[in-house]
């Protein structure tokens, strides 16, 4: 079976889509008899590469700068006119069975136009009201465009229970299955360390989805603990969470990391305590299955599929309240065994969602409809 897959993300490039479609073809490379194209975005110039035997990426220079792992409008829009032609050039060549398409903007989109059947990852940003910034297009553009590209798959999937429900709200006709994200088990280890600093770690883009504003309001209200926040991350809030933290006299408590490199970010994970992730919205972020593989508790706003991955390793706190972040840190402050206990049900938790299990289940929806 020969399998068309396009992602404008992919490592060093993007997010949790980058690393997701990375993993999964890890594991897929293992199947010898199917044969993958990945037609993804460089950071430079245009380059092929072998990633196995069976499976071939190819960059496409689409004129990059700035932050890799925040893509512009700019950029999404030159990676669907180069793709949709890369693509047409790819189908001269070659007999695809199915085209695997994460983001169903603008990569459903492509592959819906290259008239090629198609399956959509949804992932987040792509499903209409996911970010409140782009209500109105969303509501007068991009919920009729999605209507189209879903409508004419062979199957939407999204990676959270909570994402598949916001996805209905726009098309609830539409059937959605679920395929979560999943986690290197072995790359990510508890450690365990102590130290008498709670140390307290968020890693994540440095937007205005985020919420970070309100985690560092709420370190600021427990400056007088020995505590101690790392931000690790980059985007276009850097310097506005910068001066927040100056301005709220904490620049002692909180730290800045803005790149980590891949193989460095497990060492990250073990020199903490505590994963918070102070989201308005999210899919399944990447970052919490890291932590919780790392043996950290989470704490989580109530938004999209991170909430789901809560069992009794740490709490769900309201939207933009940094005072009910602060109070549930206090728990851990007062309580340190509450750390190590959560920390490792967190483990428990993700020993399931290794991404071989994540790759098995596009492999077998693969089979089900590229016949």
């Amino acid at each position: 079976m020969k399998i068309l897959m396009l992602n404008y993300e992919f490592p060093p490039l993007g997010g949790g889509a980058g690393n997701a479609t990375f993993y999964i073809l890890k594991e897929l490379a293992q199947h010898k008899h199917l044969q993958i194209d990945l037609v993804t975005s460089s950071i430079d110039k245009y380059k092929e590469e072998q990633f196995s035997d069976n499976i071939k990426i190819y960059f496409l220079d689409i004129g990059k700068t700035g932050n890799l792992h925040y893509q512009t409008n700019k950029d999404l829009i030159i990676y669907a006119i180069k793709s949709y032609f890369f693509g047409k050039s790819l189908l001269k060549e070659n007999t695809y069975h199915l085209c695997h398409t994460f983001f169903g903007i603008p990569c459903g989109f492509v592959a819906m136009n290259l008239n090629i059947p198609y399956i959509v990852s949804l992932r987040g940003s792509d499903v209409p009201f996911y970010n409140q910034r782009f209500y109105w297009l969303d509501e007068l553009f991009f919920k009729r465009l999605s209507k189209k590209i879903w409508g004419n798959s062979l199957r939407v999937i999204a990676n959270s229970n909570g994402l598949k429900e916001l996805a209905l709200k726009s098309l609830p006709s539409q059937k959605i299955g679920v395929i979560c994200n999943g986690i290197d088990t072995n790359q990510f280890k508890p450690n365990f360390t102590k130290s008498d600093t709670l140390r307290i770690l968020c890693i994540s883009r440095l937007i205005a989805r985020k919420g970070l504003e309100y985690l560092i309001k709420a370190i600021a209200e427990l400056k007088q603990y020995n505590i101690k926040l790392i931000i690790v991350g980059q985007g276009d809030q850097g310097k506005k969470l910068k001066k927040l933290v100056f301005a709220l006299g904490i620049s002692s408590k909180v730290e800045f990391k803005d790149y980590i490199a891949r193989h460095f970010i497990g060492e990250i994970y073990n020199n903490s305590d505590i994963f918070v992730l102070p989201s308005l919205n999210e899919g399944m972020s990447n970052a919490v299955l890291e932590a919780m593989a790392s043996g950290l508790p989470i704490v989580l706003t109530d938004t999209g599929g991170t909430a789901e991955l809560l069992n009794a390793n740490g709490f769900i706190v309201p939207k933009k309240d940094p005072q009910a972040i602060a109070q549930t840190l206090q728990k851990f402050l007062e309580d340190r065994q509450l750390v190590f206990q959560m920390g490792k049900r967190s483990r428990e938790i993700v020993e399931g969602m290794g991404w071989q299990n994540i790759a098995e289940a596009y492999y077998r929806l693969y089979n089900e409809v590229g016949k």
